[in-house]
């Protein structure tokens, strides 16, 4: 059972739909007990570091989490802001985070004038693999994944970094610690090659 992770902050139905059509069994809920009975979790997040941190502790799911993953050690998906969350800390607010990955989030640091880019990175991107993994599997080089983001993960260890993707310059888009994985892309608003991802997370 995969259990979609609901404390306030992501898109919850896109995610389950996707799901729904690998043929995954999965739930969406905010219960401990649910959490504690599942074999993989997806950690969803759209909005601000310190607001998903707030409802985290508000709904007291950082000490069953914290068991999943650093103790069970259970395949864990975090997207976009949820993969933010899973670090130590972010410019965009003062709280800390799970702390599951060493590194932490920062914002896009270019000048905007020069470079013709706007923050937030938003619309389609492709992402180059750093190593062999299970999450990109049977994916072409050319695949296109869906972001809107104005902060990104900087990991401490290059061991891991699964993906980057550019905006300005290279940036980690994907990363893997054990069984701990996250993506800055939306697999859910990546069409086929966003299912393809999710269907590799239920594989793992």
């Amino acid at each position: 059972m995969i259990v979609l992770i609901d404390y306030k902050m992501g898109n919850l139905a896109s995610i389950m739909n996707m799901l729904k059509k690998t043929g995954a069994e999965a739930m969406i809920s905010s219960k401990s007990e649910d959490i504690q009975r599942a074999d993989k979790l997806i950690l969803p997040g759209v909005g601000a570091f310190d607001a998903g941190m707030t409802h985290i502790n508000d709904l007291e799911l950082f000490p069953i989490l914290n068991e999943k993953a650093l103790g069970e050690k259970i395949p864990i998906l975090g997207i976009c802001l949820g993969m933010q969350l899973m670090t130590r800390q972010s410019e965009e607010g003062s709280l800390s985070g799970l702390g599951w990955i060493a590194g932490e989030t920062v914002r896009f640091h270019f000048d905007q004038e020069k470079s013709g880019l706007k923050i937030p990175h938003m619309g389609w991107n492709t992402v180059s693999p750093k190593q062999p993994n299970s999450l990109f599997k049977k994916m072409d080089q050319e695949a296109g994944y869906y972001f809107v983001h104005s902060y990104h993960v900087v990991c401490e260890q290059d061991s891991d970094v699964l993906g980057v993707s550019h905006y300005g310059y290279d940036f980690v888009s994907a990363f893997q610690k054990g069984c701990l994985y996250g993506t800055q892309f939306h697999p859910e608003k990546s069409h086929r090659y966003g299912m393809q991802v999710l269907r590799n997370f239920v594989a793992c």
